[in-house]
């Protein structure tokens, strides 16, 4: 969980977002769906020159996600 600060309230999941081109949004999107997220959950929103994927869940699930896609993209 996640505090707000200043607000004294808790946040019980985090989003993420990462872009992704036109190029590899398909080998993205065939991944996730094949994969058990378990509690983390995902969307995608198509734009001009690619899509938005959006990883909600709890924050360091949510985290990992994001990290583990940028990589991903990255090639390494």
């Amino acid at each position: 969980m996640v505090e707000l600060a200043g607000m004294g309230g808790v946040v019980p999941e985090a989003t993420y977002v990462t872009f992704v081109s036109k190029a590899q949004r398909a080998k993205l999107r065939a991944m996730l769906q094949t994969e058990d997220m378990g509690e983390l959950s995902w969307r995608e929103k198509k734009r001009l020159f690619g899509s938005e994927f959006y990883f909600s869940g709890p924050p360091t699930l949510a985290r990992q996600a994001h990290a583990y896609v940028n990589k991903w993209l990255s090639g390494r």
